[in-house]
This record gives C-alpha cells, sequence and structure tokens, in this order.
C-alpha cells in the first residue's frame, strides 16, 4: 500500500434543502442521495465513496438540521451528530440568498467548537447579486472556516479543485473501503430511496412526509431485478390519494421508480408495490427500527 495514501471522512452539513444531496451527487459524478425541491427529503447518514490510486474521500451526506418534533426527527439529528464525531473534515453549505438564519448561527457557533478542518460552501449564487454574496461570504468567515467557497452546485460541472482542496486535508490512512465501491449501502437501500424520491416529487402537502418504503424483496437475477416494497402511510384517508384515480398516482411512481433504478442496474426492473397503514410511525420508535431507522 502506498504509504502517503490518504483516507477520512467528510460530512456535508447545513439546513433543509441548501443543496447537500446535489453537491455530493455531483462530487461523486454518480446519483447517491435522493433529491426533491421539498426539504427533508434526506432522512439518513448515506455515504459516498471517491477513491483513485492517492486518496479515498468518504463523503457523508447528513439530513438537515430540522428542529426535533417527531421521533423521526430525532433519530435525523442524531444521525447528524454521529457524523460530526465520525469526520476528519467538515463541509458546511448554506444558501447565499437566507443566510444567516438562526439556525445557520446556532449551527456555526456549533461546529467552531469542533477541532478539525472546516470548509463552508455558499451555494446558490447565481440566485443572488454580487454585493450580497461579497456580504454573506464576509459574514461567514467569521466562524473560522478554513475557507468559504462561493458556488452554484447546479451550474457547477467541474470539481477537482474541490476534490483537491479535500485531499489536502486528509489525513494519512489505509484505505477504509474497497477501492471499487461507491457507497457501504446495499442496492436495495437505494431502490427504496428511488421509491421515496418519486413520491416526494409526486405528491405535495403531508404525504412525502407521512410516507415511509420499505423494500421487502429484492431480487438481482440474471437479466432482471425484481421488487416488492411497502410504501407505509400514517393515516388510511391518504392512501386514497397515494393510489390515484383508478390507481393512476401509484402506477405513475411505479414507472418512474423502475427507470430511475435501471439507471443503476443496468437490467430490466420491475417494481411491484403497496400501500400499507402505521399510525403515526414517525413518533414511535419500534416502527422507526422496523423501517430501517437503526
Amino acid at each position: 500500500m502506498n504509504s502517503k495514501y490518504k483516507a477520512g471522512f467528510v460530512s456535508i452539513v447545513g439546513k433543509p434543502n441548501v443543496g447537500k444531496s446535489t453537491f455530493m451527487n455531483k462530487l461523486l459524478g454518480e446519483k447517491l442521495s435522493i433529491t426533491s425541491p421539498k426539504p427533508q427529503t434526506t432522512r439518513q447518514q448515506i455515504k459516498g465513496i471517491i477513491s483513485d490510486e492517492n486518496k479515498q474521500i468518504i463523503l457523508m451526506d447528513t439530513p438537515g438540521f430540522v428542529e426535533a418534533r417527531y421521533e423521526l426527527h430525532n433519530k435525523m439529528l442524531e444521525y447528524i451528530n454521529n457524523s460530526l464525531k465520525d469526520s476528519d473534515i467538515i463541509i458546511f453549505m448554506t444558501d447565499a440568498k437566507k443566510f444567516p438564519t438562526d439556525y445557520d448561527k446556532q449551527v456555526c457557533e456549533n461546529l467552531k467548537k469542533l477541532k478539525v478542518p472546516k470548509l463552508a460552501i455558499l451555494n446558490k449564487i447565481d440566485l443572488s447579486d454580487k454585493t450580497t454574496v461579497d456580504n454573506k461570504m464576509k459574514l461567514l468567515s467569521e466562524y473560522d472556516f478554513m475557507k468559504v467557497i462561493p458556488l452554484s452546485v447546479l451550474l457547477t460541472s467541474d470539481f477537482t479543485s474541490i476534490l483537491e482542496e479535500l485531499t489536502q486535508l486528509l489525513p494519512y490512512n489505509p484505505p477504509f473501503y474497497s477501492t471499487d465501491e461507491i457507497s457501504d449501502l446495499p442496492m436495495r437501500f437505494f431502490a427504496q430511496e428511488i421509491i421515496r424520491e418519486q413520491i416526494f416529487l409526486t405528491y405535495e402537502d403531508e404525504i412525502p412526509y407521512a410516507s415511509s418504503v420499505v423494500v421487502e424483496q429484492y431480487h438481482d437475477l440474471q437479466n432482471k431485478v425484481v421488487i416488492a416494497a411497502n410504501i407505509w402511510l400514517e393515516k388510511k384517508s391518504q392512501k386514497p390519494i397515494v393510489l390515484g384515480k383508478n390507481g393512476q398516482k401509484i402506477k405513475s411512481i411505479r414507472i418512474a421508480s423502475e427507470k430511475e433504478i435501471h439507471k443503476i442496474v443496468e437490467k430490466r426492473v420491475k417494481v411491484d408495490l403497496w400501500v400499507k397503514i402505521k399510525p403515526n410511525w414517525r413518533k414511535k420508535q419500534n416502527a422507526l427500527k422496523e423501517f430501517g431507522y437503526k
């Protein structure tokens, strides 16, 4: 093994909907974290792994910081705190238009206490004027970040300089994962997340937040993948909304999920979906464990 090999864990933290998942997907060149315009789309810590002959960067996309109203929110905060404890580098991401909210300030103050290298990314600069961006950069620099990077994650295609910056800050370590892996999570987890993403993109109001997806069966056959999944909801009244008239909505979720999963597995994909009810699952620890929020 190369004695100058560098490897370490990089947490991406910030409020919901500031672009953390899109940023990680762009760095990886692969779509691992699901995205939607709605906040709190990411619920668990997702690791994405970038490896070559000199380095291994393990990116950890975390749920957005939220005020805990449900047991599910407590779980999400636990994932964030565990990521920060394990981090060799922390990237704080915020929105150029909205920074600094009270929450941003609280997070930045908490990050100041952690003795690891920290970078800040001021995202969505394309939606603000230069004076605003300059002012926000100045405000961010007061929080002891090693570097503040203004960026439009959506419009940027080359992330080489950020990857070089991260590599410089990484500690010397052998790789933690096999260098051909891009995540430590199984494909059935990503199938689950893709179905959930389609729910976030399809429905309004409470449905995305009151739903969870559990893949009960995942069969990787020679020329196709067959998946059986349950969509869990909190109220009986939500079920007809998810199904849609003559089952049209659930059919569109199924077809869109099959297309997205096909892009990853490069085989034919068949998804079967069932809609089930577990009242108030977000508030119940046992239900959260059952649904995979360990």
